[in-house]
């Protein structure tokens, strides 16, 4: 089964087994010739299996079909850096065309922090991703809405200037503070899709290291209080 979908400015061929894939990736389907493809046999979702029993907390009998789709995105996600572009693990709400990324190890919170947002600004926030963006690293950083967006399904298919990057830590009290590279950059190496090919781990490396130029970097303490999101917005929109 095939298809071409449109990724991060990139046209995808994507050459399956099943058609699941192509039903959760429906709302980027294009048409051209891709950029470039990728196809998935039996042993790629057998390494997947494997991979989900290590997973905390592990899966539980996954079917083949949601393999692919892991497997899939795994494969394109070795692929981008050749276009200047990760897979990064956050939550991505912009307000006002305005992208801003939360990331954190799972369960601290980050899925919840960009809800407060979209309560706290109504229309004007909108999920560009809430689990796996991709990231455009070049002068500036887009981010970008893909179809793989979490167990909540939200985001959009568009893509947006990434204002700032907020490393989300649970606090009693909200607090925000800037924070440079040197100590941004362990939590952004592990928070980044981290290939097995090593010229594309070094074209990683090298595009987070842009990364950390391109866009202000913050930390935040904060609890599930609608303030947590105005104090970040405050913070964080600041030229």
């Amino acid at each position: 089964m095939t298809g071409t979908y449109r990724m991060a400015g990139k046209v995808i061929g994507i050459n399956s087994l099943y058609d699941e894939v192509h039903r959760y990736c429906a709302d980027y389907r294009c048409d051209g010739k891709p950029d470039f493809c990728v196809t998935v046999s039996q042993s790629d979702i057998d390494r997947e299996r494997a991979k989900s029993l290590n997973a905390q907390p592990p899966l539980t009998s996954p079917r083949d079909a949601y393999l692919e789709e892991l497997a899939v995105y795994r494969k394109i996600a070795e692929k981008m850096p050749d276009y200047d572009t990760i897979l990064f693990h956050g939550s991505v709400v912009a307000v006002d065309g305005a992208g801003y990324l939360f990331t954190a190890r799972s369960g601290t919170g980050k899925s919840t922090h960009t809800r407060l947002w979209r309560e706290l600004f109504g229309s004007r926030a909108v999920m560009v991703n809430d689990d796996k963006p991709l990231l455009h690293i070049a002068d500036t950083v887009t981010a970008c809405g893909t179809p793989y967006n979490g167990k909540h399904r939200l985001s959009a298919n568009i893509s947006v200037p990434l204002k700032a990057v907020c490393v989300l830590t649970r606090a009693a009290e909200n607090s925000i503070v800037r924070i440079d590279a040197h100590t941004a950059y362990p939590v952004l190496l592990q928070q980044a899709y981290r290939p097995a090919d090593v010229e594309a781990m070094r074209k990683t490396v090298e595009l987070l290291d842009g990364l950390t130029r391109s866009v202000k970097l913050f930390r935040l303490g904060c609890n599930m209080n609608i303030e947590a999101a105005q104090i970040a917005y405050e913070a964080m929109s600041r030229e």
